[in-house]
């Protein structure tokens, strides 16, 4: 099933992404340090360090690789982890890159393993190692210089990096979630740039709906701005924001409805747990991969969920919200 707080789900819209560390509002301290940081850089008349970005989906690392690269007056190749399938892909990549430019592989954790291992020498020593076969059946090592560039890795799932591919990042942050203030900044930024002008308690409204992250506030804000228009209005008002989210199904807590069957079916078919993420899938008809990464990691941040060695167990937060009485 589709879901509009699916945080994983990438918008293809770039005009409402900030070009700018000044324009990019949350992770302050990060924000801070990758200032000092680029700054030095150009002091120092270097690349910056290989960087990796780290953190749930939605919260902006894509669009501080494009920020990075705005700063640094570089240009920027985009890549995908799953996407690089065999040696020669990532060499293709690497090949093509000119002295400054950003590298950005998203999902990095999901390149193999030996396919990591070109990118060692390419980190550290700027060069390409090329394997070429010959008509006898042997081979030859082909070394190749490449021009210094930066490297931005981002991933949702930090473990999953081999140690020796994360030790060669010269800086690694970690964005964390976003605060409702932050993200009502967000949203009248964005109403600025699509020039539909929302009100504040809109705005706030929309913000403590939103999970705590930018992509799902801007594309709630899109789906708000829709009915606003077919109702003819010049300002998306509270009301409509409060009606057209639950047209949505999106409730008070930024849940959706298979938030909502997944602590249902953990409180009533399951006594509250403990139970396994397999088992709750099953019961919901839902993947076990969707259930881990896109539901569990929301309800648990909020404190409908506690994750045991014995399972999941709803607390007493969920029993609240479902209005569901709680036998201690």
């Amino acid at each position: 099933m589709s879901r509009i707080v699916d945080a994983s789900i990438k918008d293809t819209d770039d005009s409402i992404r900030p070009q700018t560390l000044d324009d990019y509002v949350g992770q302050s301290e990060l924000k801070e340090n990758i200032r000092v940081f680029i700054k030095a850089a150009k002091m120092r008349d270097e690349v910056l360090d290989h960087t990796l970005l780290y953190g749930p989906p939605g919260l902006g690392k894509t669009t501080l690789a494009y920020i990075i690269s705005h700063e640094m007056g570089a240009n920027i190749r985009v890549a995908s982890g799953p996407a690089i399938e065999k040696p020669g892909d990532l060499a293709a990549i690497l090949s093509t890159l000119e002295e400054g430019d950003i590298l950005f592989i998203d999902e990095i954790h999901r390149i193999p393993r030996y396919i990591e291992e070109i990118l060692y020498p390419a980190m550290e020593d700027f060069t390409l190692d090329i394997v070429i076969p010959n008509q006898d059946g042997t081979s030859r090592n082909l070394r190749i210089d490449l021009p210094p560039f930066t490297l931005v890795g981002a991933t949702t799932r930090v473990g999953d990096i081999s140690a020796p591919l994360r030790d060669r990042f010269g800086i690694v942050s970690k964005l964390n979630y976003y605060s409702d203030e932050e993200l009502f900044q967000i949203i009248k930024r964005t109403s600025r740039v699509l020039n539909m002008p929302i009100s504040d308690d809109a705005a706030m409204e929309l913000a403590r709906r939103s999970r705590k992250t930018p992509r799902i506030a801007n594309r709630l804000f899109k789906r708000v701005r829709d009915f606003s228009l077919v109702n003819e209005m010049d300002e998306i008002d509270r009301d409509t924001t409060v009606h057209s989210l639950n047209r949505l199904k999106v409730d008070n807590n930024g849940l959706d409805q298979i938030d909502i069957e997944y602590l249902e079916s953990l409180i009533t078919k399951f006594n509250g747990g403990p139970v396994g993420a397999q088992t709750i899938a099953t019961s919901i008809g839902e993947e076990v991969t969707t259930i881990e990464d896109v539901v569990e990691p929301f309800l648990m941040q909020e404190g409908f969920v506690k994750r045991t060695p014995r399972g999941r167990i709803a607390t007493e937060k969920a029993y609240k919200h479902l209005n569901i009485e709680h036998d201690n």
